[in-house]
C-alpha cells in the first residue's frame, strides 16, 4: 500500500510543473490581442482579423489551455495532499473552488480560443462571425461560466496559499510566492513569449518547488502507523 501511495503522490507531483509549462505555452503562443472576452460586436470585429491570420496558433493555444486547466485540477489535489491537520480545511475548500473554476475555465477557453479560430476561418462574413461570438459570450451559461471562472481563479490560490502558510509544511515565503505568482500569472496577457515567460516565472518557480516538496513527502508517507512526517523549512 505504501508503494502504491508513494507512486501516486509522485505522479501527482509531476502535474505541478506540467501545469506551469502548459500555461506558459498557451499564453506565449496565443496571438497578441486575441485573449479577450468578446461581449460586444466592436471587440469581435477587432479580434476576428487577427484570428483569421493566426487561426492555427489559436487552435494550438486553445488546446494547450484546455490541458493546462485539466492539469491544474490535479495540481490543486496534489498540493492538498501535502497539507495535514492545520490548514487542511482551507486546502479542501481551495481544491473544490479551484477544480470547479478550472472546469468552467475550460469551457470559457473554448469560447476564447477554439471558437474564435473556427469563426475566423469559416467562410462567413465578419458580421456573422461577430454575432456568433457575441451570442456565445452573452448567453446565460456563457456569462455564468465566465463569472465562476474569474471568481474561483482569483480566490482559490489565495485560500491555498493561506492553507500552505498555516500548515507549516513549507516555508512561509513559498506559500506567499505561490499565491502571488498564481495571481500574476492569471493577469498575464498574450504579449509575446518573452514577456509571458518573465511574468509567469514566479508562478512556475512556486510550482516547481512545491512539486519537489510533494515528491519528497512521498518518501515519508506512513498510512499504517499514522505518524505525520514533517519537512524541514529552508
Amino acid at each position: 500500500m505504501n508503494n502504491a501511495l508513494r507512486s501516486r503522490q509522485r505522479m501527482f507531483a509531476l502535474a505541478l510543473p506540467l501545469t506551469a509549462a502548459l500555461y506558459i505555452g498557451a499564453e506565449g503562443i496565443d496571438p497578441k490581442g486575441t485573449d479577450q472576452i468578446v461581449t460586444t460586436t466592436a471587440i469581435a470585429l477587432k479580434v476576428l482579423p487577427i484570428a483569421a491570420k493566426h487561426h492555427t496558433q489559436l487552435y494550438v493555444s486553445g488546446s494547450l489551455s484546455e490541458l493546462a486547466l485539466g492539469a491544474l485540477i490535479i495540481s490543486y489535489g496534489a498540493i492538498a495532499m501535502l497539507i495535514r491537520k492545520r490548514g487542511s480545511t482551507a486546502a479542501t475548500i481551495a481544491v473544490l473552488l479551484g477544480g470547479i473554476g478550472a472546469f468552467c475555465g475550460a469551457i470559457v477557453n473554448v469560447f476564447v480560443g477554439i471558437n474564435l479560430a473556427a469563426a475566423a476561418s469559416a467562410h462567413v462574413t465578419h458580421d456573422a462571425a461577430a454575432r456568433f461570438l457575441v451570442t456565445n459570450f452573452n448567453s446565460g451559461p456563457g456569462q455564468a461560466f465566465t463569472d465562476i471562472y474569474a471568481f474561483s481563479q482569483f480566490v482559490a490560490p489565495i485560500i491555498m496559499g493561506v492553507a500552505l502558510w498555516r500548515s507549516g509544511r513549507v516555508p512561509r515565503w513559498l506559500a506567499v510566492l505561490f499565491a502571488l505568482g498564481f495571481e500574476l500569472a492569471e493577469q498575464t496577457a498574450s504579449v509575446g513569449i518573452d514577456k509571458v515567460v518573465l511574468q509567469m516565472a514566479p508562478f512556475a518557480l512556486a510550482m516547481i518547488l512545491l512539486s519537489v516538496r510533494i515528491w519528497g513527502a512521498a518518501d515519508q508517507v506512513a498510512p499504517v502507523s499514522g505518524v505525520e512526517p514533517t519537512l524541514a523549512a529552508v
